[in-house]
């Protein structure tokens, strides 16, 4: 059984754009799609009278947005199955739980309403921390043309290739793209150099260090996976400014989860919130599995 694309909708031109990606991506992946509004209109109703056996009205415009959704996609891409549910609870809970049998699940990185701009907080940063599948969040308003195929992957300081690294190689091979794999570095100005070879120059053994551990990542990475074209870069910067800066122009960019425990549960690392809020394109949240 093929595990669908998951794509959450509010009725957003936010949510539109998130809606297209993922029927593209589904069509091009050959996945179904499933079309998912959750909304906890049940608890706003309030009372109604006692003769009126009509519907809620949220749960009518509910259903209208699911069908326009599910008609939008056939218009698009007529080949895709889809399967359409509105679901009256917190986005957040319900798109967790879709995605325990996901392949992907799909947001936009803006919702509906007078905080639409908060939304990135309330929902996708949420999912994004707590999804046991990849998570896409797709920018709002469209960024440069992306150059067809190119995948961007952040390369952080785990001793092998991880989840994220798996996860963007299989993406720009199935793209029939290429995969830049970045790594970015920073030399601490009060520490001493402690290469045997670069002493004297703290900087020098810092980026050698970091372009050493990229090439032991990616000689697994390409030894393991499929075969694709793999670009190496390592960047002296902040991660997420390196990121953002070398994912101009990519169809996407894919991160690790990084998350952290907390009084209210797993939260994003520093790393994926600034990515998910700045980058100008769509951007994977890939969870840690080991």
């Amino acid at each position: 059984m093929q595990l669908p694309i998951v794509v959450g909708v509010d009725g957003s031109e936010g949510s539109l754009r998130a809606l297209d990606w993922a029927a593209a991506e589904a069509a091009r992946s050959r996945l179904p799609l499933r079309i998912v509004h959750a909304s906890l209109w049940e608890h706003y109703e309030g009372m109604r009278p006692t003769f009126d056996t009509g519907r809620p009205a949220e749960q009518v415009l509910a259903e209208h947005l699911v069908a326009s959704a599910r008609e939008r996609v056939h218009r698009l891409h007529a080949e895709v199955t889809v399967i359409a549910d509105v679901q009256p609870e917190d986005p957040v809970n319900a798109l967790v739980r879709e995605s325990h049998e996901a392949a992907l699940v799909v947001l936009g990185s803006r919702g509906r309403g007078r905080i639409a701009g908060m939304l990135l907080g309330s929902v996708s940063l949420a999912l994004a921390g707590r999804s046991h599948c990849p998570v896409v969040v797709v920018p709002a308003a469209p960024g440069a043309q992306p150059k067809r195929g190119r995948v961007v992957v952040g390369i952080g300081n785990a001793p092998g290739p991880s989840a994220a690294a798996r996860f963007a190689l299989a993406q720009a091979t199935s793209r029939h793209g290429e995969l830049f794999a970045v790594r970015a570095w920073r030399c601490p100005a009060h520490e001493a150099a402690d290469h045997p070879l670069l002493a004297g120059s703290p900087a020098s053994a810092h980026r050698l260090q970091a372009e050493e551990h990229l090439e032991e990542v990616l000689a697994v990475l390409e030894r393991t996976g499929p075969e694709t074209d793999v670009h190496r870069a390592v960047v002296l910067g902040p991660v997420h400014q390196v990121l953002i800066e070398e994912a101009e122009g990519a169809e996407l960019l894919v991160v690790g989860a990084r998350r952290s425990g907390g009084p209210h549960g797993p939260r994003l690392g520093p790393v994926g919130h600034s990515v998910l809020h700045y980058a100008s394109c769509p951007v994977a949240v890939v969870p840690d599995t080991r």
